[in-house]
């Protein structure tokens, strides 16, 4: 039990629920049972078989490590005979491009159980004893026969012989991986979990799979599997589903064709709803959003070898160059962290001369690929792009664009041929992912046929200034689909809309003396700030108490009119459309401790007017509210999306205009623009 009086732990719900079961069960009883099992692939006469043997203990009883855990995650292996690093069994991992056949039938490989049960283990028999060492003849290692594998080890031997791996059983209350308090709850249970030992390649698995469900068929009980997954194997489709905070993370297997991925993603959202889990939310304020969990999307091929960016490394510098002059494609589809410090950040959002490093990797792919042709390395493509597709903390998986499966000789599972493309957010409609997915894969096809070679754009400050402006991103969109068009795909521009209203959802609108103003949502980064100590640990949080609205106007006399914020002059840029302009107020919405200046009050709610430079006063306005306008503090969530709209309604008056002695100075042109942010209005250093 491990339990020291000292230090008992008993103020933990988790650690008070382990030591009740562990008296309430006995000290005296068996937990499960342990078959140390291995495959022996020795090419002698005798062919591959599974082997097993003693393991050996001080006690001569086996404690597990104490702990939640499965069985198999607590065994004591350090306990086991001492073997030396060249004798040691490790598992090394087939290469992804090693040719592959195809796998047995099922009923071969039952038809093989059956006959090895007829005489062997599971008919009754004697397990079979290894016929020689792991490390072959070269060792100077005699063969053994079953005397010598049931002996233990001399002192300063290597124990080569013993079997380091297990299959463990284990009867166990389900309600455990929910919990103590669920534990609590409904009538105890037990239900037989099988771990299953690590193995090295695929037939191995189904070969021992085979084996535990024809084992559980005779004995007439149901088991659960756990344990060690199936090797990595480009024939085996895997559908794998992880908790994370707040999600679920629900890994589905790639498709072959387009019919398959259209066929993947609805049944995704339609088996999420039936499990009462949603794609989207409604925040205390009433504001429509996602989840904040990924979309992310991988592209590959059937194998590795098969990967378009390993056979077309320019297709991969097109990708990048294309996402990098098009900003939109980067914020239409992110969620709300967005900037340097987000889970995906832009290449040009790390470090400063990162956009020339890209041009010289992109240009040293292109030279290696006219020289060997389709001969091209692909760890070339790794070792040139790994150090460029980074964020500023030098993480390589945060990047907009991830490589870290594409061709990694770190590891056989990173030389995957897959490129991860993670500044997506799960929308809230299937057929809105559809038409991202349906983007990219014509992306790919265009830039295979024609790969693309315009110069990258230096944006500078313009990324976080008009690039996150709606009007802005929906122009480029609209290029978007204008050269998807040209290219031979049939785009349409509406199928964008659905997405442009969910990321950049409309405030108000308001009309005055032949003017319209719209105010929409626009984007604003969060930042990560510095290293704060917090109840024994350190924590970096993150600046969110920043929003940004865009005010587009239209009807404008932009020598007579202009639009006021909170008194203050919004820096109206020209949309190219006559008497359309656009800008945007950047303003505190409420106060936290830990954020940019922290001693600047909040800027709510926002007084929007449109005043006439000749008569010095205001035609009109309107006002925003951050929270509800009475003063109310919303405890809960909205239950439904009525009562979301209801508070986003109350939150804008199209009304509340600043009276005419408001003006007490007389309002001149040009307004005051920041060099850096010309198209936002600052309310911070005003």
């Amino acid at each position: 039990m491990n339990v020291d009086p000292f230090d008992s732990r008993l103020d933990d719900e988790l650690e008070r629920a382990r030591l009740r079961r562990l008296f309430a069960q006995g000290l005296e009883r068996e937990v499960g049972y342990v078959l140390p099992l291995k495959r022996d692939d020795d090419p002698a006469l005798d062919g591959p078989r599974w082997i097993t043997g003693p393991w050996f203990f001080r006690d001569e009883r086996m404690y597990l490590f104490p702990g939640d855990s499965p069985m198999g995650y607590r065994l004591p292996l350090d306990s086991l005979p001492w073997v030396s690093k060249g004798d040691y069994p490790y598992h090394v991992e087939a290469d992804p491009f090693a040719p592959r056949g195809s796998l047995p039938a099922a009923t071969q490989i039952r038809g093989q159980q059956a006959a090895r049960a007829a005489g062997g283990l599971a008919g009754g028999g004697t397990p079979a004893p290894p016929r020689s060492s792991g490390a072959g003849p070269a060792s100077g290692q005699a063969p053994l026969d079953a005397a010598a594998l049931a002996r233990s080890s001399r002192r300063f031997e290597s124990a080569h012989w013993v079997t380091r791996t297990a299959l463990v059983v284990e009867a166990r209350d389900p309600r455990r991986a929910s919990g103590p308090k669920a534990e609590g709850l409904g009538q105890a249970s037990s239900v037989l979990y099988v771990f299953m030992p690590p193995l090295q390649t695929l037939e191995h698995y189904l070969e021992l799979l085979v084996a535990v469900e024809a084992t559980a068929a005779s004995l007439g009980v149901k088991v659960v599997l756990e344990g060690y997954p199936p090797p990595r194997d480009p024939r085996l489709k895997v559908l794998q589903v992880t908790p994370d905070p707040g999600v679920i993370e629900v890994n589905i297997h790639p498709a072959h064709d387009w019919r398959e991925l259209v066929e993947h993603t609805e049944f995704l959202y339609e088996a999420a709803r039936q499990s009462r889990l949603s794609t989207e939310k409604f925040m205390l304020d009433g504001r429509h959003t996602g989840t904040g969990g990924g979309n992310h999307f991988v592209l590959g091929g059937a194998t590795p070898a098969d990967s378009p960016f390993l056979r077309r490394p320019d297709l991969l510098g097109s990708l990048l160059g294309y996402w990098h002059n098009h900003p939109a494609l980067s914020y239409l589809f992110s969620g709300l962290f967005i900037g340097p410090t987000s889970q995906a950040p832009r290449v040009d959002e790390a470090r400063n001369d990162q956009l020339h490093e890209l041009e010289i990797a992109i240009a040293e792919i292109d030279r290696k690929s006219e020289r060997y042709g389709e001969r091209l390395p692909p760890w070339l493509v790794d070792r040139t792009l790994r150090n460029v597709l980074i964020d500023v903390t030098g993480n390589t998986h945060r990047s907009e664009f991830c490589i870290d499966k594409l061709y990694s000789p770190d590891a056989s599972t990173g030389r995957l041929g897959l490129l991860e493309l993670r500044a997506f957010e799960m929308p809230p409609h299937a057929h809105m992912s559809i038409v991202q997915q349906l983007l990219l894969r014509a992306l790919v096809t265009r830039f295979w046929n024609k790969p693309y070679r315009e110069p990258l754009v230096r944006w500078g400050t313009a990324l976080h200034d008009r690039c996150l402006l709606p009007s802005f991103v929906w122009m480029d969109i609209e290029d978007v689909v204008e050269q998807m068009q040209r290219a031979g795909f049939a785009f349409d521009l509406a199928w964008f809309a659905p997405h442009f209203e969910f990321r950049f959802p409309k405030v108000g609108e308001l009309d005055a003396r032949g003017v319209h103003l719209v105010l929409r949502h626009a984007l604003e980064p969060w930042h990560v700030m510095g290293e704060e100590g917090a109840a024994g640990t350190t924590v970096r949080y993150v600046d969110s108490t920043l929003e940004r609205l865009e005010v587009r106007v239209s009807g404008l006399v932009d020598s007579r009119h202009v639009i006021t914020v909170n008194g203050q002059v919004l820096p109206l840029q020209p949309t190219g459309r006559a008497g359309e302009f656009v800008a945007a107020v950047r303003y505190r919405a409420w106060a936290a401790p830990s954020s940019l200046h922290p001693t600047i009050a909040v800027h709510a709610p926002l007084t929007i007017d449109l005043v006439d430079r000749w008569m010095q006063r205001s035609l009109g306005g309107c006002q925003y509210h951050v929270a509800h306008p009475g003063g109310r503090s919303h405890d809960t969530f909205p239950v439904n999306a009525f009562e979301a709209e209801s508070r986003r309604l109350a939150r804008y008056f199209p009304f509340g205009h600043t009276p005419d002695q408001g003006f007490a100075k007389p309002i001149e042109l040009p307004a005051e623009r920041s060099l850096e942010f010309p198209f936002t209005l600052d309310l911070r250093r005003h």
